[in-house]
């Protein structure tokens, strides 16, 4: 069966109330928005169109002054001028003893599952929202690709989403898993697809929000071959598609290329830039051992290997409303503050998009 039968087969049990999951046919749980945990259901949420066209966020994690410390990033990126803010749920739960954190970190605070509240009235207090609170619960599978993890999985990523939903979130985003040696094969992408059509179908039906999966160097999603075959194989109701410009170009693929061929399926864009000689694309895919606090190759916007003034026209010319999220790995030749002062005037001056 070719990805495309795959994908038609897929929609057709979609419909039906079935999903694959191996070589069987299962039931679909009914919708009950009930978190795994036995937490009482939610009900499904309306979406409303986005008034404004793009609406501007900062991922608050870049190492080199801001991991480990959620807050240092959300504040002084809010000081910079940014009001939307996204960040990986697993910062807000509780933190194995060995888990990695900087020594001067403040003392680790945990909101997830039980006080959102607090939460809520720290971002209040710093004047910031949500965009998306992302990934899974800490500690919990990420290994897509097995179909014996695949409840873990999707419990784990469907708990967070929940949490985020207080927040206003509209979606959830998501990297699928660290590359193994032996890279992903399509086995592996098939038992992937099945699964993000299961979780994305089950936010959407019991939550009212959609579900998009992050291709991203060492991640079991990052070439072209492998985006594509995720895209064709799963629904589109269900499954979208975060569109990083960053490592989209590192990959070795062409961003504003791939906006024009899946501009439909993008729910998210994560913006960083690299350098002018990648441009459409690098012919030099960079191992995942290359550590980017030594040798980096995102950087701020405007260093010109991305084409963000073509992107920005083109999801004008289809219409597109969503969320332009920027993230920036590492700032080693700065603080994170004024790598993310570089952006926003580049955002605001250039592309002239208000935060």
């Amino acid at each position: 069966m070719n990805r495309r039968d795959f994908f038609r087969s897929g929609a057709t049990l979609a419909a039906s109330g079935a999903v694959l999951a191996g070589s069987e046919l299962v039931g679909v749980t009914p919708a009950s928005a009930q978190a795994a945990s036995g937490e009482p259901a939610l009900k499904r949420q309306i979406p409303y169109k986005q008034q404004e066209r793009f609406r501007v966020g900062y991922t608050s994690n870049t190492r080199g002054g801001w991991e480990g410390d959620p807050w240092k990033g959300i504040t002084e990126g809010r000081e910079i001028g940014f009001r939307y803010f996204e960040i990986f749920g697993n910062s807000f739960c509780d933190l194995d003893a060995n888990a990695r954190r900087r020594p001067d970190s403040p003392p680790h605070v945990t909101y997830y599952p039980n006080d959102w509240e607090a939460l809520q009235h720290r971002m209040w207090e710093i004047g910031a929202q949500f965009i998306a609170i992302t990934g899974g619960e800490a500690g919990k599978s990420i290994d897509f690709h097995d179909p014996s993890k695949r409840q873990e999985v999707i419990d784990s990523h469907f708990n967070m989403t929940r949490f985020s939903r207080r927040f206003g979130c509209s979606h959830q985003k998501t990297n699928l898993g660290r590359r193994r040696p032996e890279g992903t094969t399509d086995a592996d992408l098939k038992e992937m697809a099945i699964t993000c059509n299961e979780l994305g179908k089950r936010i959407y039906e019991e939550l009212g929000m959609r579900f998009g999966v992050h291709p991203h160097l060492g991640s079991q999603l990052q070439n072209e071959h492998e985006t594509m075959f995720m895209m064709e194989n799963t629904d589109p109701r269900y499954v979208g598609l975060i569109l990083d410009t960053g490592h989209i170009t590192m990959a070795g693929m062409d961003p504003l290329a791939l906006a024009k061929k899946l501009g439909h399926r993008v729910i998210e864009f994560h913006l960083k830039d690299t350098k002018k000689e990648d441009r459409g694309g690098t012919k030099n895919v960079p191992p995942p051992t290359r550590d980017q606090l030594k040798d980096p190759y995102f950087f701020p916007m405007g260093e010109g290997g991305v084409d963000f003034l073509g992107i920005k026209a083109y999801l004008e010319s289809i219409d597109w409303r969503g969320c332009l999220n920027v993230e920036l790995d590492a700032s080693p030749w700065r603080e994170p503050k004024e790598s993310a002062r570089i952006t926003a005037n580049y955002i605001v001056n250039t592309l002239k998009i208000p935060l």
